[in-house]
């Protein structure tokens, strides 16, 4: 029987972790005409509720401006319960919704559209955990469509590290065009988008290098990297050039931009193609438009990904051609704790985060 209230942590405004609030007496949501309600079982971390949370993503005219995702156009409301990698069961469903639904075993698509099946623009796009509340709790109700049925031998929260930053990172490889063969060059290589697209690309049949720190470069090369190159520890052109033995790079995934964009379009062959979905190096950046129009490139902007996207995904977990990068496991009682390892950013992967009643079913923590 679902109860009338749960635990879950609310953002009540843009701030510190003090603005993150572990309740248990939240309200367990009712779910709407072609609605869901999920038991969550599991919620992957990512950057971007690190952002909004931090009102960081600025605005057009004033870059260190306070502002939400979405910019002059938010749909963020406080309070509001975050997270968008959610796994779980569906224990209820909305009036017009097939009720054979219930106690199917789900992994969510946590993006809003807002435009119909077949159209492709994310113009429009929201999601889940910003535009309306999130995975952050022991329940939550989400549209049927974005409930996805799931087939995979992977624990609950391993299927939780998947959804945010491997969408993410297939979209960037969509909007790229990385085709079988090509070198890809990715930086921010040991973060949950970073180490899913290393994967992605080898699944692409593409060859990726990696742009990491000291110590994590043995596990990216188990992963599938071809290569690394080690931040900071010296000029960035010369060591993409050594670790290739001298073959272009068609492609660069950037995600900490900062002082290393310059030189990452340097790294690019003629006629290369740069896409970015981050920028945790630093967001204002120097370009010198010459190196663009006279090297001929193209520069993608990307956010999320769309519904074919994650079809594709989905159909990556199940045939095992991805796996999971579970670093650890925290109650959702220690959100905080959480939080705090995720930006502090010395691990390879994702961190997942369980309902405190749910944790007697995964046993200890995970760490890698």
């Amino acid at each position: 029987m679902v109860p009338t209230t749960m635990r879950a942590v609310q953002l009540v405004g843009h701030g510190g972790l003090d603005q993150l609030v572990y309740r248990e007496d939240v309200e367990v949501p009712r779910p709407a005409e072609g609605e869901v309600l999920i038991e969550v079982s599991a919620c992957g971390m990512n950057n971007t509720d690190v952002w909004v949370r931090e009102g960081a993503y600025g605005e057009e005219t004033d870059p260190g401006a306070v502002s939400t995702w979405r910019r002059g156009r938010s749909t963020l409301t406080f309070p509001r319960i975050q997270g968008t990698d959610t796994v779980g069961a569906i224990v209820a469903v909305g009036p017009d919704v097939d009720e054979s639904r219930v106690g199917q075993r789900v992994i969510v698509d946590f993006s809003i559209y807002n435009r119909p099946e077949g159209d492709e623009s994310l113009a429009d796009i929201d999601y889940i955990g910003h535009g309306r509340d999130g995975g952050y709790a022991e329940y939550t109700s989400v549209p049927t469509e974005n409930a996805h049925p799931i087939d995979s031998q992977y624990s609950d929260a391993e299927l939780a590290t998947f959804c945010c930053a491997y969408l993410t990172g297939e979209h960037m490889l969509d909007r790229a065009r990385l085709a079988e063969g090509e070198r890809i060059l990715v930086t921010g290589a040991s973060g949950g988008v970073g180490s899913g697209i290393i994967q992605l690309a080898r699944a692409r049949g593409a060859i990726p290098y990696a742009v990491t720190s000291p110590g994590k470069e043995q596990a990216l090369l188990d992963i599938g990297a071809e290569g690394t190159i080690l931040r900071g520890q010296g000029d960035l052109v010369e060591q993409a050039a050594e670790v290739t033995g001298g073959a272009p790079i068609d492609v660069v995934a950037d995600l900490v931009a900062g002082a290393m964009f310059n030189d990452l379009l340097r790294i690019l062959r003629p006629e290369g193609r740069y896409t970015t979905s981050g920028a945790i190096g630093g967001p204002v950046v120097d370009l010198d438009l010459r190196t663009m129009y006279l090297k001929q490139l193209e520069l993608h902007g990307s956010s999320q990904g769309t519904r074919t996207a994650f079809r594709r995904l989905k159909r990556y977990i199940e045939r095992g051609d991805i796996k999971p990068l579970l670093h650890g496991t925290y109650r959702l009682s220690d959100f905080h704790a959480a939080q705090q390892e995720f930006m502090d950013k010395r691990y390879i992967g994702n961190l997942v985060v369980v309902p405190d009643s749910k944790w007697d079913e995964i046993g200890a923590p995970h760490a890698a």
